[in-house]
């Protein structure tokens, strides 16, 4: 298969990936097949059915509808976390990088600190201090993540300020903060955007991680890491509860490095990257 088929089928099967998943998370604002909370001990361990799709859990709850109910809780998680990331490292990037001296020194000493912890131990140790729930999760993985934005931000900018048109913008009297606004941050932007674009996945993946460990969003709130951690007691007699929510993460984190990927060799075809 040539370099152009191979692009083209990576960004059909990326984009098709998070499109599903996209749709999931709307159809679960509005709809599940049955209650995600809704206990049936009847109904407990059934295998996949007309009934219920996917089967049934420990306590009888329909695998498909807390899956769908997952999705719904993690997605616009993870989704908050990119936007927060990628706006305060492209901030604080764009200023270490343009302004240089003292500001450069301090912001990429304290960035330089936080990128010396792997992000989900940073993540976990942030987690356990803001406490467990949506708002702790978004706290610790913002302040995990944004390091590697800041960083990547820095070094576009670090190689967009001695382009000619900031010469020029000086030289016509635009003040620092109108040549960032109007010049450096816009050609940062594709570099972000391929950024963003595969943080998602690996956002999620640390906010399933966070769930798994018992310091995210709290049972019995349906989210892929809990019903993973849920499900492991039961591994040798029913083992298919961890095939559904770990496939769900591993298509995410699939579809988002495959997006990534094909965006990226569009910028870079034309020129951008």
């Amino acid at each position: 298969m040539s370099g152009a088929g191979k692009f083209r089928g990576s960004a059909l099967v990326g984009g098709a990936l998070v499109a599903v998943l996209l749709a999931v998370v709307l159809i679960a604002a509005v709809w599940t097949p049955y209650n995600p909370l809704s206990i049936d001990l009847n109904t407990r361990f059934a295998g996949p059915s007309g009934a219920h799709w996917l089967g049934t859990d420990q306590f009888g709850r329909d695998v498909l509808s807390r899956a769908m109910a997952g999705a719904r809780i993690s997605v616009p998680l993870a989704l908050l976390v990119v936007a927060l990331a990628t706006t305060l490292g492209l901030a604080v990037g764009t200023l270490a990088g343009f302004l240089r001296g003292p500001v450069e020194a301090v912001l990429m000493s304290v960035n330089d600190a936080l990128m010396a912890f792997p992000s989900i131990l940073l993540a976990l140790t942030l987690a356990a201090v803001f406490g467990a729930g949506a708002t702790g999760i978004v706290i610790a993985l913002t302040i995990a993540y944004t390091p590697t934005v800041v960083r990547v931000v820095r070094a576009s900018v670090l190689s967009i300020r001695t382009r000619e048109y900031l010469e020029a913008s000086a030289v016509m009297g635009n003040s620092r903060l109108y040549s960032m606004l109007r010049h450096v941050i816009p050609n940062t932007l594709p570099q972000v955007a391929v950024l963003a674009t595969s943080m998602f996945g690996w956002v999620l993946l640390s906010e399933s991680a966070l769930s798994f460990l018992g310091v995210g969003v709290p049972a019995p709130a349906p989210t892929w890491g809990n019903m993973l951690s849920s499900a492991r007691p039961y591994l040798s007699t029913a083992g298919g509860l961890v095939v559904v929510p770990g496939l769900c993460i591993a298509a995410t984190v699939l579809g988002a490095t495959l997006l990534a990927d094909a965006l990226s060799d569009t910028l870079r075809r034309r020129g951008l990257q």
